[in-house]
Parts: structure tokens; sequence; C-alpha cells
């Protein structure tokens, strides 16, 4: 069976217009792992085992913090939504393999198909129909869809930080800042 690649040589995950890492470089394990649906355990599984690393700053002993980006944690949304879907994880590896190697400028247009057992990056309408008239694909991922969910999640988790500093409730922070000042 072929598998679709681009023929893009963008090397970035995605294009342009996609939200850009915290002033900090990067987002927190505990973020990333929220906002793509996971459990810590799980995050900390798959960056140990290579599945998805963090590209911000990996992990360099005991009691570092990994820093992932937002296109990292649009790759862990997806491997939960495929792992959701009863694709294994040898599958989901090649997928994920696929989609840094295609290096595909926008993934808002693209749409991750299986039939089970492979992973189909398909970044154009022909390719998907293609796909399906085989009797090839039985499910498909919006990644653009997917892209909007991991936003808003992290807009979503940025305001209540927000409101949260305002409302005092961020009682560690204002400790460790009376700390460094003092």
């Amino acid at each position: 069976m072929e598998n679709f690649v681009s023929t893009q040589t963008d090397s970035s995950l995605l294009g342009d217009g996609v939200p850009e890492p915290e002033h900090d470089g990067g987002y927190k394990g505990a973020v990333a792992a929220r906002a793509a649906g996971i459990s810590y355990r799980q995050l900390d599984y798959w960056a140990r085992t290579g599945l998805v690393e963090p590209t911000i700053r990996g992990a360099q002993g005991s009691g570092s913090q990994r820093l992932y980006g937002f296109r990292d944690i649009l790759v862990l949304k997806l491997v939960k939504r495929l792992l959701d879907t009863g694709i294994s994880l040898q599958q989901i590896r090649a997928a994920v393999a696929q989609l840094h190697e295609a290096g595909v400028h926008d993934l808002a247009q693209t749409t991750l198909m299986s039939d089970g057992a492979s992973v189909y990056l398909c970044t154009s309408n022909d390719e998907v129909i293609d796909l399906v008239s085989r009797g090839q694909g039985v499910f498909g991922i919006a990644v653009g869809k997917v892209l909007d969910e991991v936003t808003t999640s992290l807009v979503d988790m940025d305001d209540h930080r927000a409101d949260a500093s305002v409302d005092g409730i961020d009682e560690l922070a204002a400790r460790r800042g009376n700390r460094k000042s003092g």
C-alpha cells in the first residue's frame, strides 16, 4: 500500500499563523498533557520512548522540565486520537515519522486516514477520494480541526491562569516572586 506524502520541502511541521510558544520558550509538560487530553504519565512515557519528544527542551536529568512547542502538542493530540481508534503503536510511530519527514507546510489542510492497519497522510481532497475509492480508508482525522482544538485548549488554560493571577489565587507564583526579590 502506498502512503501519501507531500512533495513540499518546508522543514517545519506547521505553516505560518500557528501560535508561538509562551514567553518562556514553550509549554511545561503538565500544560502540554492537559491540552492534548492525555495523562502526564503518557506524556512522560512517549517522551522517554521517543514517540513524541519535546522540541523546545528535553529532560536533562532529575528535576529538569521538558518544554513542548505548540506543534509538539498538536502531534500529541493526533497520537491520542490514533490510539483511541485502535491503531497500533508501531503504525502511529510510522505516522509521526511521516509527518516530520513530509515537511507539510499547512497541516490544517491535511487529513490522516487509516484502513485500520496503516496511516496515510493525505494533503488534498483527491488523495482522500482516491484512498476511499480503493476501499482503504476506514476513518480520517482532519488535522485542522485538531489544531483548532489545541489552540482553544491552550487559550482557555492561559485565560484561566490570567484570571487566577488577577484574583490572587496564584499564591505559589507570588511566593516565588517574593523569595526572588527578597
